[in-house]
């Protein structure tokens, strides 16, 4: 693996449509699409949503309608799915909703796969009734989902119209070792929850890129790290900020969701000793600081863990800050140096 440098990497966005407290999903959808412009203005490759339910801080459950809209207020940016559930859905529903959205935007369409419910148990038993344990079947329903894209399948009894002989690039998503083997195996390009889950990301990519057998769909391993991304213009501010998406994090780790909470001084009034140190353990894997900070720290992951590309995800209360943020991050990859974006 030769060594990567900032300026070698693809940047792109992971939004889960977060709602703030006193907003509404309507409102989080019309600031993803102010973010979703400013990322293509400014360089950004793909902007993503993940798909979430039962969560009332998180507004991206019906993820394909989400990408529709956002990639009809957008020209060139890649949107896609980071990622669909796939065993919340049947195959040929997911190969005509992307087909779909293939045949609108033609050449900007992304799907990404998991196999998480991305709920609680009680959700996913509503979602998948029966077909509770469909986990088990995620390699299977990959091959039922190529399938189902492919124009060979031109002759069989069920075919996805339209999807059928559309090039919609496939990713699979993984916070374990497990989905590292499963990407390796279909020759598939691999990305990494490792803005929520860090603790098996080394080893997984490890995995993904020894067992990588080469594929009509990928030549070589391709890795992308989801991380959490809080950036202003100095450390203090951006620490600051950062206090919400500690917040949010915080209620995974309790239990007690809430709305995204706007940032406190100090989190100290907020959780306990345990709670952070659990937070924290999650948030492994951010980049919250000024741009000298942000810029040294990156440029030691990217060399460390050789990613071809870097999702951002910032959970910032304020819409001009969160925009803001991931400007400068923008500028730090596009430039490995600091210069404010017009």
């Amino acid at each position: 693996m030769n060594a990567k440098k900032l300026a070698d990497i693809k940047y792109s966005v992971l939004d889960l449509a977060s709602v703030t407290e006193g907003s509404t999903p309507a409102e989080s959808f019309k600031k993803s699409m102010d973010v979703a412009q400013l990322a293509e203005k400014i360089g950004y490759t793909r902007y993503w949503f993940a798909e979430h339910h039962n969560m009332m801080n998180v507004a991206s459950s019906a993820t394909s309608v989400l990408i529709c809209y956002i990639a009809g207020g957008t020209s060139k940016i890649r949107v896609g799915s980071g990622g669909i559930m796939l065993p919340n859905h049947a195959p040929l529903i997911v190969a005509e909703q992307f087909g779909t959205l293939a045949s609108l935007y033609p050449d900007r369409i992304d799907l990404g796969l998991g196999r998480a419910p991305g709920t609680d148990q009680v959700t996913a038993l509503a979602i998948r009734g029966e077909n509770f344990n469909a986990a088990h079947n995620f390699p299977r329903d990959i091959v039922k989902l190529q399938t189902y894209f492919s124009a060979d399948n031109a002759n069989s009894k069920v075919r996805a119209i339209p999807g059928e002989g559309l090039d919609v690039p496939i990713w699979i998503l993984g916070s374990s070792t497990d989905s590292a083997k499963v990407a390796a195996a279909f020759g598939l390009p691999y990305a990494f929850a490792s803005h929520f889950a860090p603790t098996y990301f080394k080893e997984a990519i490890q995995i993904y890129r020894d067992n990588f057998k080469p594929s009509e769909h990928l030549k070589k391993p391709y890795v992308m790290a989801c991380v959490n991304v809080v950036a202003a213009d100095t450390d203090k501010e951006a620490e600051y900020l950062s206090t919400s998406v500690k917040q949010f994090f915080m209620g995974v780790v309790t239990g007690k969701r809430q709305l995204l909470p706007p940032p406190v001084k100090h989190m100290d009034s907020v959780w306990n000793v345990f709670e952070e140190e659990a937070v924290m353990q999650m948030l492994a894997y951010s980049f919250i600081g000024g741009p000298e900070k942000i810029k040294a720290e990156l440029s030691a992951f990217v060399e460390e863990t050789g990613i071809d590309e870097i999702m951002a995800t910032t959970h910032i209360f304020d819409h001009q800050s969160r925009m803001y943020s991931y400007k400068v991050f923008a500028d730090i990859i596009r430039t490995s140096a600091y210069a404010p974006i017009a």
